[in-house]
């Protein structure tokens, strides 16, 4: 039975890429921070899904969870977050470690972990979770874009070393998005929140699931190697001129 392993499993796009690997004949092994909800998804399937606690900042207990899992065939590192949309100017500096300890650091930590046994059996994808921020920078993104533009050039990195290994890599990146990555974003200002997708039919994370399975499953000799995935409602703005 084939095995994906998913970081930040407990909500949003990590959680749908778990139920939809499962509900394809996969074993899942989800990982995140939060014990009682990776309790509650390994109660889904106790047959399908392995959990582990794991916050991807710490690179110890990265490497303790990957060696104790065995090997796996896809990793997904969708574990991330953005805090604020202040300007640089305003920013606080610990929101600003927190986004690079784990959007950048983390990824890398769990694709080191896994990268060796995929070379030596010549087979394995890793997909990294970016965003259309890492490309296309707008008000407030600062750290948090340029945090995602990092993963879309380390995973163009990563195919130039694993050329010849089998070992296939995807950078998906999704729009505009409804789920707790949001609510992360604006601490728990359910305004802003709502705001922000009120009559926006925004993304589903199902949506970027489809996407994560779709790449997955082509036939070994294609390699996807970058999705940009926006709701239909959204588009790239025209730059802006300020006259003052």
């Amino acid at each position: 039975m084939p095995v994906v392993c998913v970081t930040g499993a407990t909500s949003g796009i990590g959680r749908a890429t778990v139920e939809r690997f499962v509900k394809e004949g996969w074993e899942a092994v989800a990982l995140g921070r939060r014990e009682e909800r990776l309790a509650a998804l390994a109660a889904e399937h106790p047959d399908r899904i392995r959990t582990a606690r794991l916050d991807v900042r710490h690179r110890d207990e990265v490497e303790q969870v990957f060696k104790a899992m065995g090997d796996i065939d896809v990793l997904v590192n969708n574990a991330g977050l953005a805090l604020g949309l202040e300007p640089a100017q305003e920013c606080s500096l610990d929101d600003w470690d927190t986004m690079v300890d784990t959007n950048i650091k983390g990824l890398l930590y769990c694709t080191r972990a896994a990268l060796p046994g995929m070379v030596a059996r010549k087979a394995g994808h890793v997909v990294n979770l970016g965003s259309i921020a890492g490309t296309y920078a707008y008000p407030g993104s600062n750290v948090y874009g340029a945090s995602k533009g990092f993963v879309l050039q380390f995973s163009r990195g990563l195919r130039c070393d694993l050329h010849g290994t089998g070992v296939r890599v995807t950078d998906i990146e999704p729009g505009l998005l409804e789920s707790e990555f949001s609510d992360v974003r604006f601490k728990g200002d359910e305004s802003r929140f709502e705001n922000l997708y009120k009559n926006a039919h925004p993304l589903r994370p199902e949506d970027v699931a489809d996407a994560i399975w779709w790449v997955t499953t082509r036939p070994a000799h294609v390699n996807v190697s970058q999705v940009e995935i926006m709701p239909t409602t959204q588009s790239l703005a025209s730059a802006r001129v300020f006259k003052g």
